[in-house]
Formats: structure tokens, C-alpha cells, sequence
């Protein structure tokens, strides 16, 4: 039997629009390209060119396993630990930029716990935070929320801090609670330093790049997720609204276009100068880029919003 011309051409046509089609969906669908080198926003270096302050200063991590640093690639790479100091392998454009280097003074205690809830974190607030010296100054940084929302991922009901697959009317009293107990944190770390204190409070980051498409990163579907997660990051930025010493970190934000979607192009979060994805195999954390990029939107918002820095550069 043969082929006409025709028939084969348009055999061979559809063949290649076949695989043309395959690796389109596989790239910008499938794949999950991390990139290398650094990530995140730039920090600039004249705020070290100084000592901010010689008082006794404590850094304090405190919640879930972004600050406790789950799917970075070694201890030091953490968030929390390049906030102190430079790895011995960090990055030319972050030489000397650490608190250690503007706070002679400086300790840290990381007491964040991996897998944790916001109820939990409460609790490490309560019986692990000590009250300090009046001439300690606290430096916090927390992360709390997000396994609130994700715990279960869905092969059990829905419940508090663990609500995954809730409509948005059942999570609202949930919800609540988190604003009763996040409002609970704040004042009980701000009470266990009489010297005063400053916390940074991250808001919660979205993998699917506020598609909301659980799937996409292998999850079962959840109709209401982006809205109750929307809920939990309003409550985190009124709380930080409402206090003079607690100070918003846009984890949500910086994120974006660096989870499920990282790749396609024609979305409106697609970051052209590094389209990768910045989240561990567990989808939940940050991977070791994901790591380097919290630590410097952490480092900026200290450096915008420190009394340490600000007064030191008013008395100069």
C-alpha cells in the first residue's frame, strides 16, 4: 500500500507537532530547573562599612523549618546561620555583609523546630524563651503559619493547624485563632526582652505562584487554598501593622515566580533574570537558592528598619 506525498507530509507534520508538544509540556510544566549562583534581591554594602552597636545583642530564631533550615545544603548555609556569618563558600557580592560584622556583641540561640504549628510555636515562646538582661537588645526572626495551612495535606478532615483541603468558611475560626495567637507571640517575645527588641515576621510563600493549582506541585486539589492562605498573610501583616517593633519580611512576594511556574514565560510573575525554582523536594521548604534569597530580604528589612543602625547613623 502506498503512502501518497501528501499523507506523509502531513504524517510527519503532526509527528513533530506531537514532540514539539511533549517537550513544551515537560519543560514549562514538568520541569523544575534550580539554577546556581546567588538569589534574591541585592544587599548593599555601605551599612557595613561600620559597627551598628557595641550593646549585648541576641539574635533569637524562632518557628517552623524555614528558620530552622530544612533543605538547605549544610548547617551554615541556613538562613538563620548566614544571617551571623558568611559561609566559608559565600558569594563575592555577600563578603562581610553578616550581623556578626556590625554587632560585636552578637549571640544567637535558633530555637525554630521543624514541622511545626503556630500552636507550637506559642508554646517554645512560653516555656523556652527566657526572659533576658535588661541590656540585651533582641533581634528575632520568625516564621510561622505555613504548616498550619499544609499539615495532613489532605488525606485526613481538616482541622486547626492542620487544614489542608478546608473550605474557606470552615477554616474562618481557625483563621481567628491564628490572629489571637500570633497577637499572643508578639507580646510575649516583646515582653521577654526589658532592653527591647525588634522581631521580623515573614509572611507565608505560595509554590504555585499564586496559580493555586495544587497539583502542580503533586498535591491533591484545594479550591479554597489560595484564599485562606491570602487570610493568614493579611493577619501576619496587621499584626506587624499594628506594632512599632515588628517588622513585615516579604517572603510571599520574593518568592513568587520561583515555584511550579517558574518556567512559563507568559506569566505575569515570571522573573526573566532567573526563572528557577527556589523550593526543596518536600515542595514545603526553601532549597539551598530559596535559603540564600530569605536571607538577604531578611537582612534588608534589619537594615531598613533596625534602631541599632538607624540611631548609630543619626548620631553620626
Amino acid at each position: 500500500m502506498k503512502i501518497s506525498k501528501t499523507r506523509l507530509a502531513s504524517l510527519c507534520i503532526a509527528g513533530i507537532l506531537v514532540i514539539a508538544g511533549a517537550a513544551f509540556y515537560v519543560h514549562y510544566f514538568m520541569m523544575r530547573p534550580i539554577g546556581s549562583g546567588p538569589a534574591g534581591p541585592e544587599v548593599a554594602e555601605e551599612p557595613f562599612h561600620e559597627i551598628w552597636s557595641d550593646r549585648k545583642v541576641k539574635l533569637i530564631g524562632l518557628g517552623d523549618s524555614v528558620t530552622a533550615g530544612l533543605g538547605a545544603d549544610s548547617p551554615d548555609h541556613t538562613f538563620f546561620q548566614r544571617l551571623i556569618e558568611n559561609p566559608s563558600d559565600e558569594f563575592d557580592d555577600m563578603q562581610r555583609k553578616s550581623l556578626s560584622v556590625v554587632l560585636p556583641s552578637l549571640t544567637a540561640e535558633n530555637l525554630a523546630i521543624s514541622g511545626s504549628t503556630s500552636k507550637d510555636h506559642l508554646r517554645v515562646i512560653e516555656d523556652r524563651l527566657t526572659t533576658q538582661d535588661p541590656e540585651v537588645f533582641g533581634l528575632v526572626v520568625m516564621t510561622s503559619g505555613g504548616n498550619d495551612l499544609i499539615h495532613s495535606y489532605g488525606r485526613r478532615p481538616p482541622k486547626e493547624c492542620a487544614m489542608y483541603g478546608a473550605t474557606l468558611a470552615e477554616a474562618e475560626p481557625w483563621i481567628d485563632s491564628f490572629r489571637v495567637r500570633l497577637n499572643a507571640m508578639l507580646d510575649k517575645i516583646t515582653a521577654a526582652f526589658p532592653g527591647g527588641c525588634e522581631i521580623y515576621l515573614a509572611d507565608i510563600y505560595d509554590p504555585t505562584d499564586g496559580v493555586g493549582d495544587a497539583p502542580s506541585v503533586y498535591l491533591p486539589h484545594w479550591p479554597d487554598a489560595l484564599a485562606i492562605h491570602r487570610k493568614y498573610n493579611e493577619i501576619i501583616r496587621e499584626c506587624t501593622d499594628a506594632r512599632a517593633n515588628v517588622f513585615h519580611v516579604p517572603l510571599h512576594e520574593t518568592f513568587l515566580g520561583h515555584g511550579s511556574h517558574a518556567t512559563q514565560f507568559w506569566r505575569t510573575t515570571y522573573v526573566a533574570e532567573d526563572p528557577h525554582y527556589w523550593f526543596y523536594e518536600n515542595i514545603e521548604d526553601p532549597n539551598d537558592r530559596g535559603y540564600d534569597a530569605i536571607r538577604r530580604v531578611f537582612l534588608n528589612e534589619i537594615v531598613a528598619h533596625s534602631a541599632l543602625r538607624v540611631n548609630q547613623s543619626s548620631a553620626d
